[in-house]
């Protein structure tokens, strides 16, 4: 099969991938169309099914694996499938680890390199709440070494919430050698704990949808309490210093309209939330380049960066 990855504008797809999602839409004109959003493990790539009610068209749900022929096109700075015809597939004609997107690193890896981390921590309590996390929680270890950081843009694929977490911890631990004020134990107990609700945010894949938690609560303040649990467990774990912790989780996005209950307020505070930011925004220019890799030269306009894109090149 040809992953998802290695697609590019004009290519003609006939191959098999998952149904991730699918949604019916009316356009401007009222003219019936869906939207479907194609998964194997390289990724995920959007679809277009124009004409729903075409003989071609299959009866298909989400979660299917479906045979898909269509043409891949570039909108607005991403590739997008208009399909032409469906099928849905039976057992024995897939191998469905071929279909669940996985990191590029790996695993064992970057989970003895967060624990690495865990142990160089100095304070007591900080350090027994990540090993209360990170080591005593086997049931929470491995859900968090599976799961994805987002449902889609970055990291969204498994392996994706330690590979973001341990990302943004090592930016946190540059960014205290280059300003002393940071106070280390802090940010990389934060640092490492910012994102871990995820668990609780998005089901397990093949799904890697919103649960309703996630769609009333939302991680961040997840993570707040998880971590004010954790911390109950540990005998006289300052109330001042878990406070701190908890607002650096509640104030990791930055600002209100980015979904953050708080602004920061301290300064390991802010230098969480651009960590995560970067992190984040690094790995979905990553991502947009190597679904472009065949692409040298403008990608098109990307809405979440407010910019016409372009593969960067030295001659």
């Amino acid at each position: 099969m040809k992953y998802i990855k290695d697609l590019k504008d004009g290519d003609r797809v006939f191959d098999i991938y998952l149904c991730k999602h699918k949604q019916s839409a009316v356009t401007k004109n009222g003219k019936p169309y869906e939207t479907v959003v194609l998964q194997d493990k390289t990724g995920t790539l959007d679809a277009k099914v124009w004409e729903p009610n075409n003989p071609g068209i299959g009866d298909y749900d989400a979660l299917d694996y479906i045979e898909v022929y269509g043409e891949v096109t570039n909108f607005m700075g991403a590739l997008q499938v208009s399909v032409k015809r469906i099928r849905v597939c039976q057992e024995g004609e897939y191998n469905p680890a071929d279909y669940l997107p996985v990191s590029d690193k790996d695993n064992d890896t970057m989970y003895q390199e967060l624990l690495g981390l865990v142990k160089s921590i100095q304070n007591k309590h900080l350090k027994a709440l990540l090993e209360a996390i990170f080591v005593a929680d086997e049931a929470f270890v491995k859900a968090f070494r599976k799961s994805s950081a987002a449902k889609s843009v970055h990291h969204s694929f498994m392996g994706g919430l330690l590979e973001h977490t341990l990302s943004v911890t090592k930016l946190c631990d540059y960014y205290c050698t280059a300003y002393p004020v940071l106070k280390r134990d802090l940010l990389l107990t934060a640092a490492m704990c910012h994102d871990i609700a995820k668990v609780k945010e998005f089901s397990p894949f093949p799904e890697n949808d919103y649960t309703d938690a996630g769609q009333l609560l939302g991680h961040i303040v997840m993570g707040s309490q998880m971590v004010a649990e954790k911390a109950a467990g540990i005998e006289g774990f300052p109330q001042n210093l878990l406070l701190q912790v908890q607002h650096c989780i509640l104030a990791h996005h930055g600002k209100y309209e980015y979904g953050s209950p708080k602004i920061p307020a301290i300064i390991e505070a802010v230098a969480l939330n651009y960590a995560d930011d970067t992190d984040a925004k690094m790995q979905t220019f990553k991502e947009i380049l190597d679904n472009n890799s065949e692409n040298t030269g403008w990608l098109g306009y990307n809405r979440l960066f407010e910019s016409n894109l372009m593969a960067s090149k030295i001659d």
